[in-house]
């Protein structure tokens, strides 16, 4: 037992190095290896071997991340202030140039991703946020791609989430919808008149164009009201009967 002892520890210092030295990497990772400072290479998936303190391991996740935007203060064009908060998801395409390039490319895509939300909803009205949002989020996406891209970051999407508007702006906006449903009211009250005078003038000179025509229409009007329970009945006269009821110097005397 004596003997095995002094070995005891020279044993677990080796046990040490080789489990700090053995690293597994998931099929979903990527591990980016430095040589005394100096990038290596990037290695996995699966088993790798590091030598301690002379190489340094950084593990880099090739996952789609979600990244959740904070609600951000925006100016629109038209003066008026919302809160407006959004989604990316990007994922790290090269994995050298994300741990090389930039110090945190998580933090880094968020600071970058908040800006441009501001910069690029300041330049549109209030109306376009709410009815355009999938060209919004066309716009904010391609300016993130683009910048992103030197740090191997690929952006799939970006989805703006809500747009948070003041008590008072809601209650204008609600007083706007009101006033256009109202024009819109009356609009279509005006054209249905118009239509139904046109039609009125079209039945008058069909009728004209028959002698007939009208009584039969005497005789229709007799017939709906005989289906009610009322008890007048009136009959309409032609007002051809009435020109014998004048006086007969009347119509001389306006001549």
């Amino acid at each position: 037992m004596e003997q095995i002892i002094p070995y005891i520890a020279p044993l677990i210092l080796l046990f040490a190095i080789l489990a700090s030295a053995i690293k597994i990497v998931p099929e979903y990772e990527r591990g980016v290896v430095f040589f005394l400072g100096r990038f290596q290479g990037v290695k996995g998936p699966g088993l790798i071997i590091v030598i301690p303190v002379i190489q340094q391991f950084i593990r880099v996740d090739l996952r789609v991340i979600t990244l959740d935007v904070p609600s951000q203060d925006v100016i629109s064009q038209d003066n008026v202030t919302v809160h407006v908060n959004a989604v990316l998801y990007y994922r790290v395409v090269d994995p050298e140039r994300a741990v090389i390039r930039v110090e945190d490319y998580h933090v880094a895509t968020s600071q970058l991703a908040q800006t441009t939300l501001r910069s690029v909803l300041g330049k549109h009205d209030l109306d376009e946020m709410l009815s355009e949002r999938d060209k919004l989020n066309n716009d904010v996406q391609e300016i993130i791609d683009a910048q992103t891209e030197e740090w191997g970051i690929k952006v799939a999407n970006v989805e703006i989430k809500q747009v948070d508007l003041d008590e008072s702006m809601i209650r204008a906006i609600g007083r706007q919808a009101e006033a256009e449903r109202e024009r819109r009211a009356k609009v279509i009250h005006a054209e249905g008149e118009l239509q139904a005078s046109q039609k009125l003038v079209e039945a008058a000179q069909v009728m004209a164009a028959s002698s007939g025509a009208m009584q039969l229409r005497y005789l229709q009007t007799l017939s709906d009201m005989s289906n009610t329970n009322s008890s007048t009945i009136v009959f309409p006269m032609p007002i051809e009967m009435l020109k014998g009821l004048t006086l007969p110097g009347a119509g001389k005397e306006e001549a």
